[in-house]
């Protein structure tokens, strides 16, 4: 099944549309890359997608563990290399507050620091991930 479609817009931006929900988001190239900078960059997603995975997944253990998380938040900075042009890291701060115990934070951050998308990312691109409860 198909998961989503693109089309590139032209002056540099692309959609992209969810084809179960409908929802379509906008990608333009960086200011540093030619582009105008108006939505997220496709590397800006890619960084972003990191930490909403991270929080994704751990509430995900979270609900079936019955540990109530009151509230999650992520900030994201994204760093690049040239040579060739890549992420080379991403430095993620959560700042999660929840009543836990230290052996159940210990469990939902290695659940964050693993997540689908970490795993997936080339292992060049230094993930750095922080915690703040």
């Amino acid at each position: 099944m198909i998961t989503a479609k693109a089309i590139y817009e032209g002056n540099l931006r692309c959609s992209a549309k969810h084809l179960k929900s409908g929802e379509i988001i906008y990608t333009d190239a960086p200011t540093d890359n030619q582009g105008k900078g108006e939505a997220f960059s496709p590397t800006d997603l890619a960084a972003t997608s990191l930490a909403v995975c991270a929080m994704t997944t751990m509430a995900i253990a979270a609900n079936g563990r019955n540990i109530e998380i009151e509230e999650m938040e992520a900030e994201i900075t994204k760093i690049m290399a040239a040579a060739p042009r890549r992420i080379a890291e991403i430095i993620i701060e959560l700042r999660i507050k929840a009543v836990i115990t230290d052996e159940q934070r210990q469990l939902l951050e290695d659940i964050g620091r693993n997540c689908p998308v970490a795993r997936s990312l080339h292992p060049d691109v230094k993930q750095s991930l922080s915690f703040r409860w």
